[in-house]
């Protein structure tokens, strides 16, 4: 499976794509800000064609960029509990942080909403662009925060990785630690089951790739995230 992740410029949210070979079509997964460059780059690089963009959550810095990937042709998927933050995700910032946004990048902060999309449920598989995704409802950092599973890995990864599928996490859990519960719509109950009913019966051989930082197996996660002990 072709996999590039990349940084957003605000946030360093990680923005994947997945396709099954380069001049296939691909799925793009978390397009934040600032990341439309980049993707064309990587697009026109591997000769790939969007087919569909997955949002793991409705949180701005993982959403912000998803109308123009998507282009008016393109489906945004997202979990129905999370389906209402399309709306207007840059209200959730506050006019403080829209105006060190718009500092940081010299231009306003606008949003437009996706013209096409598709609410997602747990346990549903999605089949886009020669893939298929399944979907683990995991809340707790939002009412909608979802993981999408494959059952392949990224091109390259090393046999001594010992992992044999892949977990788009998005911000349920990163390498060392979870994401946080204290913004509008987290729920640090919610978060613990979540982490206890859907992160935890993960195979150890599960390739983690989280929508902050590096990638990182369960195996390593169920012996030293300190968030998953005594669960």
């Amino acid at each position: 499976m072709l996999t590039v992740s990349f940084p957003a410029e605000a946030f360093a949210t990680n923005c994947y794509v997945l396709a099954p070979g380069a001049g296939e079509e691909c799925v793009v997964v978390d397009p934040g800000i600032g990341v439309l460059d980049t993707l064309g780059e990587v697009l026109r690089e591997h000769k790939l064609k969007p087919a569909a963009v997955l949002l793991t959550h409705g949180h701005i810095d993982h959403v912000y960029s998803v109308t123009p990937v998507c282009g008016g042709q393109l489906g945004a998927y997202i979990h129905a509990d999370d389906r209402y933050r399309l709306r207007d995700p840059l209200s959730s910032l506050g006019p403080e942080l829209i105006g060190m946004f718009e500092q940081q990048f010299g231009r306003a902060a606008t949003w437009t909403e996706p013209s096409d999309i598709v609410e997602v449920h747990d346990r549903e598989q999605l089949d886009l662009a020669g893939l298929r995704f399944g979907i683990r409802h995991a809340p707790g950092h939002t009412e909608g925060s979802v993981m999408f599973d494959l059952d392949q890995v990224p091109d390259g990864v090393s046999d001594e990785a010992a992992v044999s599928r892949t977990t788009l996490s998005g911000d349920v859990l990163f390498a060392g630690s979870i994401g946080r519960t204290d913004l509008p719509g987290g729920d640090h109950a919610a978060m613990l089951k979540s982490l206890k009913d859907v992160v935890l019966p993960l195979p150890d051989d599960t390739l983690v790739l989280p929508g902050h930082g590096p990638g990182t197996t369960m195996a390593r996660e169920r012996a030293t995230n300190p968030y998953l002990q005594n669960l």
